[in-house]
């Protein structure tokens, strides 16, 4: 949900990058409608570790290399942090999830 609110931040910037925060968003509701259902399958926290690598990954070539991909127009992107920082206990929980769920 995160990303569809810095889609509204992002359009004044960058149409593109508004775009990608919508699909990214979409992406993350996605997945979470699909671990509520009987579709959910062990596999899939494997999909949704790698989704959330890929997302936090992303945010450095279009942002910048190394910490300036956390700063907008000099000052630090709190939205940036807080949505990466999601992104990864997302990813770490998936994949303990993975490791502590027996087929």
């Amino acid at each position: 949900m995160l990303h569809l609110v810095a889609a509204t931040n992002a359009i004044d910037f960058s149409e593109i990058l508004a775009i990608l925060f919508v699909l990214n968003g979409l992406g993350f509701l996605g997945g979470l409608i699909l671990y509520l259902t009987v579709y959910w399958r062990r596999w899939l926290f494997l999909v949704a570790a790698v989704y959330s690598i890929v997302t936090i990954l992303a945010l450095f070539p279009v942002q910048g290399w190394g910490l300036t991909a956390f700063y907008m127009d000099g000052s630090l992107n709190p939205l940036a942090v807080i949505t990466k920082a999601a992104e990864a206990v997302l990813a770490v929980c998936a994949l303990y999830l993975y490791a502590a769920i027996a087929d």
